[in-house]
């Protein structure tokens, strides 16, 4: 492998956001760069080809995309010849030690959360007088940010399964997992091997900010041998971060853990959820590993406010509520959602990724007044109700003929917001937070929920 990536030829897996930066910034500093991808002819300066026109043996390394699956004939071939398999985190931590030596990372892993909670933490850095910026599976991609003309002080990470399936030589100061659940098991094969690529961030850290009341991530961060900062709702012993009546505490940072230091109100966390308040938890902590102090965290709890499409309330009218989590793409975060409400007309259903759905519909039944089914694996969700909840109504919705994802008109959306409508009353929450991923009837979870917000306001307005 060129040392810092000065020459080469490199083929880079996939054309997607990850692929064109890797490809802009390697070709920038002198690599010969081809891109594989089905569905480009042509990108900027760049050679497009297909998967069948690659010749392997040509290339001095592969870069693999995060969405590029282990078992790929291209991958297996590199393997084979013993090409180097590299990817964007680690090509950008290599770069790191030129580009910005003094600069630290701190990462953040979990089936559900993770957005929110790394613009959060990246939110308490700048409170603490810190350049820092959340990245890599939000915002600007991991090397995008590395690269910049000024130096960031910190880089908050957010990572996923794929992401952290490649990862080899990354070392971050502090990360955090938030949760495991069953979540891209269509991927990964099974869930052992899609939570054992969430734990491998550990295998990267200096100290690790662990949720204590998930029992995934409790049980198989046991025999890790690093620095573990627990957090919950409860209160907390000495070395951990807790509640303590309103208040949330630390004491893992403090000069003396016979004390505890409050850096938050609860009223203060907004929203005022116990999966948040949790999520502020774990943020406070990477914060604090960096040298955050409480008085700065609390400041930026207080001013801060989650971003679109995670229960965000879109309207309420005539005592209903509306609320957007779309980004509720496995049945773990949409689980989150349906604990927090009652009486609930919820809007289901798209790509399962391979996820099943009795547990979910099981223990939140009782929230659930009606439902109504799109997508593709709705059929998954229509089996659970048969079977632990056959009373609660269902109604499939199917797009107008001739639908397309990238329609201008949002017929769809608004014949699903018209029959939530019908079936809500006072007191009622309208909550899409669909426990699949979008794709299948919608560009992206943003395009599903950015539809369902324009679709409520529409009908709002014409009730008015």
């Amino acid at each position: 492998m060129p040392t810092l990536f000065s020459q080469g030829n490199f083929l880079i897996l996939g054309a997607g956001v990850t692929g064109k930066s890797v490809g802009r910034v390697l070709k920038a500093r002198g690599v010969d760069i081809t891109l594989v991808d089905e569905n480009l002819e042509k990108f900027e300066d760049f050679k497009i080809v297909k998967t069948s026109e690659v010749e392997i043996s040509k290339y001095d390394a592969l870069v693999v995309s995060p969405g590029w699956r282990f078992d790929h004939n291209l991958i297996q071939a590199a393997l084979n010849l013993n090409i180097p398999l590299l990817n964007e985190i680690d090509i950008a931590w290599n770069l790191r030690s030129e580009l910005a030596p003094n600069q630290r990372w701190v990462a953040l892993t979990g089936t559900n959360g993770k957005t929110s909670t790394v613009e959060l933490t990246a939110a308490m850095l700048r409170a603490g007088g810190l350049s820092a910026v959340a990245c890599g599976n939000v915002g600007d991609t991991v090397i995008d940010a590395v690269s910049t003309e000024k130096p960031f002080d910190i880089l908050v990470l957010e990572l996923s399964s794929f992401q952290l399936h490649w990862c080899k030589n990354v070392e971050f100061v502090a990360s955090a997992i938030l949760n495991i659940a069953p979540d891209h098991i269509d991927w990964h094969g099974s869930f052992e091997s899609y939570a054992q690529a969430k734990v491998s961030i550990l295998s990267h850290s200096q100290v690790a900010i662990l949720n204590a009341q998930d029992g995934e991530v409790v049980q198989r961060c046991n025999n890790w041998k690093g620095r573990k900062v627990f957090y919950s709702l409860e209160t907390p012993s000495p070395g951990e971060i807790g509640l303590v009546e309103e208040l949330l505490v630390d004491r893992a940072f403090v000069s003396d853990v016979s004390e505890a230091s409050m850096f938050a109100e609860l009223t203060e966390v907004a929203p005022m959820l116990p999966h948040n308040v949790s999520n502020t938890m774990a943020a406070a902590g990477l914060a604090l590993a960096v040298g955050v102090s409480h008085e700065d965290i609390r400041r930026a709890i207080v001013e801060f406010r989650p971003g679109k499409h995670r229960i965000e309330l879109i309207a309420e009218h005539n005592s209903i509520r509306w609320i957007n989590d779309s980004k509720a793409t496995n049945p773990h975060a949409a689980k989150a959602s349906l604990k927090a409400y009652e009486s609930i007309i919820w809007i289901a259903g798209g790509l399962a990724k391979g996820a099943e759905m009795d547990n979910l519909i099981s223990d939140c039944s009782k929230n659930i007044k009606a439902a109504i089914l799109i997508g593709s694996d709705r059929n998954l969700i229509e089996d659970a109700f048969n079977k632990f909840a056959p009373k609660i109504p269902l109604l499939r919705i199917d797009p107008e003929e001739g639908y397309k994802k990238d329609s201008e008109t949002n017929l769809f959306m608004e014949s699903i917001v018209r029959a939530a409508k019908d079936l809500a009353t006072e007191g009622d929450v309208v909550l899409l937070a669909p426990a699949c991923a979008s794709m299948d009837q919608f560009l992206s979870y943003s395009d599903r929920g950015l539809r369902f917000s324009d679709a409520v306001k529409k009908e709002i307005s014409h009730g008015a």
